[in-house]
């Protein structure tokens, strides 16, 4: 799993981090993103076209620059639920993690699309679960 350590490791690298809060946010990522009733990777696309973040978040997903992203667009898209239970898990303030979270989810999620595609199931959920169990 050689790819998903190195995701783990960029990721916690961006957090400027090799545990702690940077961890616990990371962590709550991954439940999201791999959360099957909250629509995981798909569901927050979804969640983003909606609130008009569509292109921004397709840029991720595509294979060529990742377009930037303010922790106000990270909260409109994200929503106030969502960001406070992310919050909560690394046990920082929503506006520390709407910030941590405009660095960290275009890379990530870049990183994870590799192929420009949203992968169904199957390898993202074991390389998703993985993650999470490096993270325990």
């Amino acid at each position: 799993m050689g790819m998903f350590d190195d995701i783990k490791d960029k990721a916690l690298g961006m957090l400027g981090e090799s545990g702690g809060e940077g961890s616990g946010l990371l962590k709550g990522v991954m439940e999201m993103l791999s959360d099957k009733e909250g629509g995981g990777l798909g569901g927050l696309v979804q969640s983003f076209q909606q609130k008009g973040l569509g292109d921004i978040i397709y840029s991720w997903i595509g294979t060529g620059q990742n377009a930037e992203i303010s922790p106000d667009q990270i909260r409109e898209g994200l929503g106030s639920e969502t960001l406070q239970n992310l919050a909560a898990k690394a046990g920082i303030s929503p506006d520390e993690a709407t910030a941590k979270l405009s660095e960290l989810l275009p890379n990530l999620i870049d990183k994870m699309t590799p192929d420009g595609v949203i992968p169904e199931g199957g390898i993202l959920d074991k390389g998703l679960e993985f993650l999470k169990s490096k993270l325990s």
